[in-house]
């Protein structure tokens, strides 16, 4: 029995191969040239200002948290300035308006906080407080100062061995 051979399929070249390999390399980068450091500049942005945005933010909650420890500070210095003459009789204790609100604002001056204080009803103290915290990153977008508040009040009440009077 004769044995048929089939002629082998012809090889390409190696350079014919290369030569297209290369065509097809060079269609496809020449359309997306730059494409991977726009993309890089944008993501290097974006983590800039998520990185800016948690720093300031945390900035933030920290002048908060001066804010109101300022204003629950001048309220209590507010509030030790008691009238004397009825405290001594022994008829209350009742805040001198004046000078309560004096001292309440001294502490505020001494604190470099602005803000205000007010007596009402002759033994609560509030102190309202307002500063602002300067963004470090944020400025990057525009937002250059973010604004924070305080509140406290102080209310004088008399005690004898731990009991309200």
């Amino acid at each position: 029995m004769p044995v048929h051979l089939s002629p082998l399929p012809r090889l390409q070249s190696t350079s014919s191969r290369r030569q297209r390999f290369s065509t097809c390399l060079s269609g496809r980068t020449r359309d997306e040239r730059g494409s991977v450091t726009i993309w890089l500049a944008t993501a290097g942005f974006i983590m800039t200002v998520l990185v800016g945005m948690a720093v300031d933010l945390g900035g933030q909650v920290h002048a908060q948290q001066h804010a109101r420890d300022v204003a629950r500070q001048a309220a209590r210095a507010g509030g030790q300035q008691l009238q004397a003459a009825p405290a001594v009789r022994g008829q209350g204790a009742i805040a001198d308006p004046v000078r309560a609100t004096q001292a309440a604002r001294a502490y505020l001056a001494a604190s470099d906080v602005s803000g205000s204080a007010t007596v009402t009803g002759g033994n609560t103290i509030t102190v309202n407080t307002s500063t602002v915290y300067a963004t470090q990153f944020l400025s990057i977008i525009g937002i250059k100062r973010l604004t924070v508040t305080g509140h406290a009040q102080a209310t004088i009440t008399r005690a004898f061995e731990g009991a309200r009077r």
